[in-house]
């Protein structure tokens, strides 16, 4: 037998059980917390916890904890944990890590960032979007991965991402897309907080302020007459999109993705109901829309019901396979297929130049019916309902620049109906309209009405030859205090005819 062997036969044979007792503490509910050290002996085998220095120094090593977790292979798997330097804080982390088991999420105290950053995202796979989900992996893996991955996640601070933000910013990246690689990794962080994985989210509140978004140029009226007559005859396809588009008020994915049988042009409507987008520029993909507001019905005016109708007689209706949502589309090109948004916005920004008008975006033109009809005094309400927004705060915050006539009409209006209110019941034209009438005048009209509902004393009573106040009650006579503030007052006596009637009146 070894060396290593009989040493531990001398020293354990009959100590063993003496030794386990003092390095080893058991959970109440399930795991163990023990005592180790990296000791080894003459063969360089490590000691652990049957280490003799563990008995006789307290300080001697660090603390550990094991625990037995079921694996999704229905095998179990013995989780250890250590390097905590005392026996509570070992302690607390297999605590941690069974509520952890119990909530449905991974509380190890050696998950790091990277690996919370990834686990992440392959939930989120599962309820996002393609294009969303992309774009996460995008900044998760070039971004924050590299800089803030090999952290403890547990010891993720506030001082760590404003470092990353500044570094960044130093660099000379752009102060959005910074901004962006900072919201998803407060939207992963926010997810932890709301599992109970995390107390708070070390990304709020943010590092780097929003910034602000770039004011937008909207096409006039006539400008955009002009780019429609143009492109009516140099390019039919995009006239007839762009009339959809500013008629409408639709985004440029809904309008690519809308299909033949979702319109319905004798009602005068149409329904939204997918969007199509593109994965990184290389792969498209027809998903839902935006919100849940935006899969709504949208009606129609007589020009763009005359733009489709262009459309379906110069373009070939196919319906095929209804389960393949690439087929039967209002837009796409000549052998069937799907139009790519970069391909449209580069036809749209070529037809623009040539016709003359200001360089803009496809979802500019959301904006530009936006516009029209708020400048044609139609109610933000409506406006709001008409583009499918989720709330009308959106609406108001996104077009507040267009509402300042409103507020103008309404607070012009509130002063012509006082002002016509004030004429008609003006009493006093030797006044001016906006002096307030006496306050006797009031009174003049109030003393009669007391006089009428205040009581009469009966011929019988003790005051009925008393001089009445102007405050009678129903209750008692008047009583005029003489006391001083500050002072005592025993309670008042009865009259007489309530101590006789064995009653209190004075409640």
């Amino acid at each position: 037998m070894s060396l290593g062997g009989d040493w531990r036969r001398r020293h354990l044979g009959t100590s063993h059980h003496s030794q386990e007792a003092i390095t080893m503490r058991f959970s109440a509910d399930r795991g163990r917390v023990y005592r180790r050290c990296g000791c080894r002996d003459t063969h360089r085998h490590q000691l652990g916890t049957h280490c003799p220095r563990l008995t006789t120094d307290s300080d001697h090593g660090s603390w550990t904890f094991a625990v037995d977790l079921p694996a999704p292979d229905h095998h179990r798997t013995i989780i250890r944990r250590g390097g905590f330097p005392t026996q509570d804080a070992a302690r607390s982390a297999l605590r941690r890590m069974l509520e952890g088991e119990a909530g449905g999420f991974t509380a190890d105290p050696n998950q790091t960032v990277a690996d919370y950053l990834t686990t992440w995202l392959e939930a989120k796979a599962y309820v996002l979007k393609p294009t969303t989900v992309a774009r996460y992996r995008d900044y998760v893996t070039h971004d924050l991965i590299p800089a803030l991955g090999a952290l403890k996640l547990d010891e993720l601070g506030h001082r760590h991402i404003a470092a990353y933000a500044h570094t960044q910013l130093e660099s000379g990246r752009g102060p959005v897309t910074v901004h962006r690689c900072l919201a998803t990794l407060s939207s992963a962080l926010g997810d932890a907080v709301r599992q109970h994985r995390l107390a708070h989210n070390p990304a709020r509140p943010t590092a780097i302020p929003r910034p602000a978004a770039p004011e937008r140029r909207v096409w006039t009226p006539q400008e955009a007459v002009r780019f429609l007559d143009y492109c009516h005859d140099a390019d039919p396809l995009i006239a007839d999109l762009c009339e959809l588009l500013i008629g409408t008020g639709m985004r440029k994915g809904e309008a690519l993705g809308l299909h033949w049988a979702d319109v319905h042009l004798p009602e005068q409507v149409l329904y939204v109901r997918y969007a199509l987008s593109a994965v990184n520029n290389t792969r498209l993909v027809i998903t839902t829309p935006k919100t849940r507001a935006s899969k709504n019905w949208v009606a129609l005016s007589p020009r763009v019901i005359k733009a489709l109708e262009h459309h379906a007689a110069t373009t070939r209706i196919h319906t095929g396979d209804p389960s393949d949502l690439f087929t039967g589309l209002v837009f796409c090109r000549p052998d069937r297929q799907p139009l790519r948004p970069q391909t449209v916005l580069d036809r749209f920004r070529k037809r623009a130049k040539e016709a003359g008008v200001p360089r803009i975006t496809l979802h500019d033109l959301r904006h530009l019916a936006a516009t029209l009809t708020l400048t044609a005094g139609i109610p933000l309400t409506i406006v709001s309902k008409s583009l499918r927004h989720s709330t009308l705060s959106t609406t108001a915050n996104i077009y507040s620049h267009l509402t300042h006539q409103a507020a103008h009409d309404a607070v012009n209006a509130i002063d012509q109906t006082l002002t016509q209110t004030d004429a008609r019941s003006s009493r006093h034209p030797h006044w001016p309209a906006w002096l307030r009438p006496h306050r006797d005048h009031t009174n003049q009209h109030h003393n009669p009405l007391r006089a009428l509902y205040s009581p009469t004393p009966a011929l019988t009573s003790p005051t009925a030859s008393q001089p009445q106040g102007t405050h009678a009650t129903t209750t008692r006579p008047p009583h005029r205090s003489t006391r001083k503030k500050g002072r005592f007052r025993y309670p008042r006596k009865r009259p007489p005819t309530c101590e006789n009637a064995g009653r209190d009146d004075r409640i």
